[in-house]
């Protein structure tokens, strides 16, 4: 079968994309007296891809090989099933053969019946003769010896292309896999491991860029909706050729009522009550000779099943392990203890990830923190096909090694890099665990628990706007499991109403805080340490609005419920004893003041000067002695504060900026006004940068120092 040879796939050197749908297959002639392929001067691709996106550099390089006088080269590449290796062959092939001076031949070589079958056919077309063909069919003559005899001996230069060489042994059980200084050797294959390939230059092909992919769909389906329609859908099919062709075939072939790519993108989400996968494979046309390679469902299957074949059953469990998991990049410590019972012992995690990361099944992504990459699509094929008796140990075991990488609690200040990395992984398996009925009650509550100790770990980071997002979402994936008065649910409330608290909301965080404290109450009863919590949180925003007395009703009962629980000398009660000094100045503070020395002694005493409640009762002590009216006393004590959470923290973490803030307030009556501004000035700057500078704590920054500014010139 020939391809149209479309003048843009030469001028714009880019993956390719059928004109409907790509697949490739084999032709057989299934005669008497011959089992070989009817051609093999032509690409076996039963739809000519029209054009080629993105794949300039790749060409190049390809197109070198082919020049005139060059030969003797062995180029191989390699990548995940569907990433558009075949489709880059094909364009180097019809470019080496254009112009008649270089010979084409194109061979099936993902098994060793249709190499030898093919290879044969090559050293007839080179003028083996036919006893000597028998005479290799037979074995009484090397096969591979006849053809690279033929080949040598070519008077014109030639292209071998081994298409599918997904199983390397095939090549080299009987020495097919050779150079020759008459031609160029092109392999493509998904096995990426080196020590496969030990002459030849590895070229890696991967998804393609945002642009062009989204261009494959606008050329397959040009009137589906926009580039940036076509962009979003993209994304969500990650950015994968094969992926995008068939996505790009259904929308070209709908009759009835066809789909915009909005509405496409809505149904991929899996929240229309389609499988994405399925519906992704719709876009493959109804063809007796497809195999599984052509849809996404089963692409990547083929190198499951080698993986299997080859001894390394446990890559599978691992793969569907990661498939728990989000396609962002991984942490590999993550993998750390990721045994999971007889089909994944510990002493098999390390070959089982050699095995995925050999036939591209996953890939390590370059920088800082370690991490595994792998293909959106792929995990959710993979996840499809997880058989129901799995999904329980599966979810489990992603659940536990989420929780060993999450502090049980964490502290304040910037977080580890990774912990943030983890977010995806947290919600994927949220999702997962929400989809799947054989998933243990007992599994959702540890992967819902995981959220909760994220968004506390990035709260405390300071990152309030990623913690509120992924409280949120972790509510909307894990209330169905669970249901609405769950501890931990009301728990991730509590902490989104404290997110938008330090956003700066402070209404709309007394409202949602006020409903979870209600909420608390009545599922879990007014004495539970949740809603104890509930009760602390709410008091921050009703303190903003200038509800003095309900704020202290509020600690005081935190403050009496946490002592009777965890005793008077718990850091949960000790922070929030020390709530209490935050109050505005009045008879209500002046009345918990001389509680603050004592505080300060007690937490010095149970936790330690470098903890991180002792440094908030350090500060708030000095607050306190200031608005009580005790200036020179909270000097020195309002130094340390900022130096102690300056050092821990960093001089732009919110508390670090508030004890600079209360400094300045500070040294202002103490009459260094001038010192008062220069703080005060690095106050609105760190604001303004970390919250924004319409944040209520910003605007109350700018307002002090215009106050002192003003005072220091007045006369």
């Amino acid at each position: 079968m020939t391809g149209r040879n479309d003048a843009r796939a030469e001028g714009q050197g880019r993956v390719y994309q059928a004109s409907g749908d790509q697949h490739i297959v084999e032709h057989h002639h299934h005669g008497p007296s011959w089992g070989g392929p009817d051609s093999v001067r032509r690409p076996a691709v039963g739809r000519a891809p029209v054009v080629l996106r993105d794949r300039a550099e790749l060409m190049n390089r390809l197109r070198a090989a082919v020049d005139r006088g060059v030969g003797d080269e062995v180029l191989v590449l390699h990548g995940l099933g569907g990433c558009g290796k075949t489709a880059a062959a094909y364009t180097l092939f019809h470019h080496a053969t254009a112009g008649g001076e270089r010979l084409g031949f194109w061979v099936n070589a993902s098994d060793q019946a249709s190499l030898r079958a093919g290879m044969l056919a090559v050293a007839a077309d080179r003028g083996a003769g036919e006893g000597e063909l028998v005479a290799a069919r037979s074995g009484l003559r090397a096969a591979a010896d006849l053809v690279w005899e033929y080949l040598d001996r070519s008077e014109q230069p030639w292209l071998l292309v081994l298409d599918n060489a997904d199983d390397p042994a095939v090549l080299r059980d009987g020495g097919w896999l050779r150079g020759s200084p008459r031609g160029t050797v092109l392999v493509t294959t998904r096995q990426a491991a080196g020590h496969w390939w030990p002459r030849a230059e590895l070229l890696h092909v991967g998804v393609l860029p945002r642009a062009d992919a989204a261009q494959v769909l606008c050329d397959i389906a040009p009137g589906a909706g926009t580039a940036e329609e076509a962009a979003a859908v993209a994304d969500r099919l990650g950015r994968l050729p094969l992926a995008l062709t068939l996505a790009g075939g259904f929308l070209a072939h709908q009759v009835i009522r066809p789909w915009t790519l909005t509405e496409y993108g809505r149904h991929l989400e899996g929240d229309q009550g389609v499988d994405p996968i399925e519906l992704i494979d719709q876009g493959a046309a109804v063809d007796p000779g497809n195999d599984s390679r052509h849809l996404v469902s089963g692409t990547w299957q083929i190198s499951m099943n080698r993986l299997v074949r080859s001894g390394l059953p446990e890559a599978v469990t691992l793969l569907r392990l990661l498939a728990c998991w989000s396609n962002d990049p991984l942490p590999l410590d993550l993998l750390t203890g990721a045994a999971l019972g007889p089909s994944l012992p510990a002493v098999r995690v390390e070959p089982a990830l050699r095995g995925l990361l050999d036939h591209s099944l996953t890939e390590l992504v370059p920088g800082g923190t370690r991490c595994l990459r792998t293909h959106g699509v792929l995990l959710d094929s993979v996840a499809r096909g997880t058989p129901d008796d799995e999904h329980e140990p599966l979810a489990a075991t992603a659940a536990r090694l989420l929780a060993a990488a999450l502090p049980v609690v964490p502290e304040r200040g910037a977080a580890d890099t990774g912990i943030g990395l983890l977010v995806p992984h947290v919600l994927a398996l949220l999702r997962r665990v929400r989809d799947r009925p054989a998933v243990r009650r007992e599994t959702a509550e540890a992967s819902v628990e995981c959220a909760l100790r994220l968004s506390t770990a990035l709260h405390r980071a300071g990152d309030y706007t990623s913690a509120l997002a992924l409280t949120s979402r972790a509510r909307e994936l894990g209330e169905p499991r669970l249901g609405s008065d769950h501890a931990l649910i009301l728990g991730l409330r509590e902490r989104a109403g404290r997110a938008v608290y330090r956003l700066g909301r402070f209404e709309e965080a007394e409202t949602a805080l006020a409903q979870v404290l209600a909420d608390s109450e009545r599922a879990l009863g007014p004495a539970d340490l949740t809603t104890l919590d509930c009760c602390v949180a709410l008091s921050r925003p009703v303190y903003q609005r200038e509800q003095t007395a309900e704020a202290l009703s509020l600690i005081r009962r935190a403050v009496l419920g946490r002592s009777e629980q965890l005793g008077p000398f718990h850091p949960l009660t000790l922070l929030a004893r020390a709530h209490l000094l935050e109050v505005l100045p009045g008879p209500e503070l002046d009345a918990e003041a001389p509680a603050g020395p004592p505080l300060l002694t007690d937490c010095l005493r149970e936790l330690g000067p470098d903890h991180q409640i002792t440094m908030v009762v350090q500060l708030d002590c000095a607050y306190a002695l200031f608005y009580t009216g005790q200036r020179a006393e909270a000097l020195p004590l309002a130094r340390e504060a900022l130096a102690a959470h300056e050092r821990h923290y960093g001089a732009d973490y919110p508390i670090a900026l508030s004890a600079r803030h209360l400094l300045a307030n500070v040294l202002a009556a103490n009459g260094a006004r001038a010192e008062a501004i220069a703080q005060l000035e690095r106050v609105v700057e760190g604001r303004e940068r970390v919250l924004g500078a319409a944040h209520p704590w910003s605007v109350e920054a700018r307002e002090d120092l215009a106050r002192h500014r003003a005072a220091e010139v007045s006369p």
